[in-house]
């Protein structure tokens, strides 16, 4: 059975945001005082009641504002709405019945939808607050308070008694797909294109997703989730506790919980040290990756320019030579099939486990081609290899003497691996140990 959606839908600043953490247990929706913060549909996983389920989170609906993001914002909630089993509509509960409300509510009755209507800011739960949205017709108001968790429960018996036959764990044999970059990259275009469809807003102003954003898909009849992230400005350019901090930090935890991560630079722009830095982060993180060079329609090319955007990203790029690059165009669809493929490509390499006989085979010859090194008069030896785990890569070394290894013997033996073996896209890691060590 297929998980049921939950599609959150309101005005601006009425908490959809701090019911969508409440319900999902954790930090995924920014929250601040400021309107309009979330602009994408942002997903997460919840459980109630033996019941998981998806919930969306969505941009707020303001009919009257003039706000460039608006029709776009709209047109997050109407896909949102259309795919979900269940709407929360929230309004607050302290400013009362609006113009606002009414607009959304209309929108909603036509959507012939299952809507919850849930009156929010009720911290005293003001039972009489809720009247005046029985004018509303979506039947009746439950009055909850986000900020102190009241109310809550109610909200989550009424939105799983929707619900058919129970689904009893969200599906966790997908592929989670970071997409992370400088602002206006063009990363949110990458995935509409890979998406099929507009789930996130797509700008010429730089920096307009500003939250991490899940979206789950299928490719080729496997699961997939793509993680739409804020662009990643210089770090002196904020602080942690504004909008654009939390956003960083959310880019990095993105990185953290991908299984693969596409790195996108602008081909049309010279490679900066920002876009070397967020490679960096996604190497330090061992996660396999895809180098993402979009925008390549704009390049003025001859039959040399490929060549020379290598061999510019093989100096820039010399710590994770492992690369795996394309050249796509999110505006003509040039080379777009590539895209997921080669996310698949580099994270099978990441998940390749090599046996031990094989290792140590591969390792004899690396020893035949270039001894290891003497160091205050005493040479390493290594004894024995053998992989201790996978995502990234992690190969034991037993040496005589951890500290007779050099870092350039190590870099040694890392390529002579890879020549063996491919593992294109994804780093690898060597951990040594002194065969005192157990």
């Amino acid at each position: 059975m297929e998980t049921p959606l939950v599609a959150i839908i309101g005005k601006p600043n009425v908490g959809k945001s701090t019911f969508f953490n409440k319900i999902c247990g954790k930090r995924i929706s920014i929250v601040d005082d400021t309107p309009g913060v979330t602009r994408d549909r942002i997903y997460g996983n919840a459980e109630w009641a033996g019941f998981s389920f998806r919930l969306v989170d969505t941009g707020g609906l303001d009919y009257g504002s003039e706000d460039v993001f608006q029709k776009d914002i709209l047109l997050q909630a109407k896909i949102a709405v259309e795919h979900a089993h269940v709407v929360v509509f929230i309004v607050d509960g302290k400013e009362g019945l609006t113009h606002n409300d009414q607009e959304v509510a209309t929108f909603l009755r036509r959507s012939k939808k299952n809507v919850i209507l849930v009156v929010n800011k009720l911290d005293n739960f003001e039972v009489e607050k809720t009247y005046e949205f029985y004018a509303l017709g979506l039947g009746e108001p439950f009055p909850i308070s986000c900020a102190q968790s009241k109310g809550l429960g109610e909200v989550l018996d009424k939105i799983v008694s929707f619900f058919g036959e129970k689904v009893s764990a969200i599906d966790q044999d997908l592929l989670k797909i970071a997409v992370v970059g400088r602002p206006n990259a063009g990363k949110s275009s990458i995935i509409n294109k890979i998406l099929g469809e507009e789930r996130v807003v797509v700008s010429n102003v730089a920096g307009t997703t500003r939250d991490a954003i899940d979206t789950p898909f299928k490719w080729e009849k496997k699961n997939c989730m793509l993680i739409d992230t804020a662009g990643l400005r210089r770090q002196r350019s904020f602080d942690n506790q504004s909008i654009e901090g939390y956003s960083v930090l959310r880019t990095l935890d993105a990185i953290e919980r991908a299984d693969v991560v596409l790195i996108v630079f602008d081909a049309s722009e010279e490679i900066s040290e920002q876009d070397i830095r967020i490679a960096g982060i996604v190497h330090e993180q061992g996660k396999p990756s895809v180098i993402v060079l979009n925008k390549w329609d704009k390049v003025e090319k001859n039959q040399n320019t490929q060549n020379k955007f290598k061999k510019m990203l093989d100096e820039k790029l010399s710590f994770m030579s492992y690369y795996n690059l394309i050249f796509v165009s999110a505006l003509t669809g040039q080379r777009f099939g590539e895209i997921m493929k080669s996310a698949y490509e580099s994270f099978s390499n990441s998940s390749k486990r090599i046996s031990t006989g094989i290792l140590n085979e591969i390792l004899s010859n690396a020893i035949l081609n270039n001894e290891p090194p003497y160091r205050n008069g005493k040479r390493l030896k290594i004894n024995y290899i053998t992989q201790a785990q996978t995502n990234p890569p992690t190969f034991v070394l037993f040496v005589n003497d951890v500290s007779l290894m050099h870092f350039s013997y190590e870099r040694y033996l890392e390529n002579f691996i890879r020549k063996s073996v491919d593992f294109t896209g994804t780093p690898i890691k060597f951990v040594l140990k002194s065969k005192e060590e157990k």
